[in-house]
């Protein structure tokens, strides 16, 4: 049985399901995202993926400020949705919206609830050199990703696998989810569980404290961190690129990193052991495979480091 449905999303993340909602025939009666916003060269302002491809299906789009305004919520009840689809819509649901549709407030959510609530799951699962993470379909209420979930489906994160290619992944994987969610919705067969209490974290926004990398920590805490932050907004240290001409130090934006050993060396952390990116840390060394300075495209570690003639002895860190 097909649904009506008030579909809420705004990034890329939110297109795959989207698309296969409206595949699978569901009636997607309303589109919410966030307004236009400045972006690109030249900032000119352009709207969300998900408001790109809602007016591509022919869905009508609304961009409110706040769901909490009543002429809003007035105007969410008259699309008459049996549910509402959440997946990365960016703005609170008040409890009156909540309360709208009488099949509930469904919410893709990028981690294998209860790790990690909150706003930074895909980013805070790799940073934290988490085995396995998932995609979880739950049924909102008023707490910060709380309430009970429907389906899960987990996946294993590879050591060397960063946020953004996690990302791609669960993507896809929760597109898929969520279908099959709303399929067995229809039928009033979709069984959800309270979250156990133990097991629960949270994923805060990033900052750029998270971003800055820190040569005192272990070499693999470090390579989690830039997998975790790549390629967005990208773990950072500071050098002098000037070519020895003593311009002072810049950001530098660290995308790959790969761990050559977690134990062992007289150098002091931060410093450059070779040629080829090889770097001392607090505890076993990490060898910076590809970087990004601002303005640049991204380019190999080896190659930036000649360019800018930072020899074996140097300091990653910001004098």
């Amino acid at each position: 049985m097909s649904l009506r449905i008030v579909f809420m999303g705004t990034p890329e993340f939110a297109v795959p399901t989207l698309s296969e909602i409206t595949g699978q025939g569901h009636e997607v009666v309303a589109c919410y995202t966030r307004a236009p916003a400045p972006g690109g060269r030249g900032m000119a302002t352009r709207p969300s993926p998900v408001h790109a491809m809602a007016e591509g299906f022919g869905i009508p789009v609304f961009t409110p400020k706040s769901l909490r305004d009543p002429e809003v919520q007035e105007t969410l009840a008259s699309h008459e949705a049996d549910v509402f689809v959440v997946v990365a819509y960016g703005m609170i649901l008040p409890q009156a919206v909540l309360d709208l549709p009488p099949l509930g407030c469904l919410n893709l959510h990028a981690s294998a609830l209860p790790r990690w609530r909150g706003a930074a799951p895909i980013q805070r699962a790799v940073m934290a050199g988490d085995a396995e993470t998932g995609v979880a379909v739950m049924k909102m209420e008023a707490g910060l990703d709380t309430g009970p979930v429907g389906m899960v489906e987990t996946v294993p994160i590879d050591p060397e696998m960063t946020a953004g290619e996690l990302h791609d992944r669960l993507m896809i994987l929760g597109a898929d989810l969520m279908v099959r969610a709303l399929a067995a919705l229809s039928r009033d067969a979709l069984d959800f569980k309270p979250q156990p209490e133990e097991g629960v974290s949270y994923a805060a926004k990033i900052t750029n404290g998270d971003a800055e990398i820190t040569w005192t920590m272990p070499a693999r805490r470090i390579h989690d961190q830039v997998r975790g932050l790549s390629p967005f907004p990208g773990a950072f240290f500071m050098a002098d690129c000037s070519k020895g001409q003593g311009r002072g130090p810049e950001r530098v934006k660290l995308l790959r990193t790969r761990v050559e050993s977690e134990t062992g060396t007289q150098a002091a952390p931060g410093t450059l052991l070779d040629e080829e990116g090889l770097v001392a840390c607090a505890e076993g060394t990490i060898r910076l495979l590809q970087v990004q300075r601002a303005g640049k495209s991204a380019m190999p570690a080896a190659e930036m480091l000649r360019g800018a003639r930072l020899e074996p002895g140097t300091l990653l860190i910001q004098p």
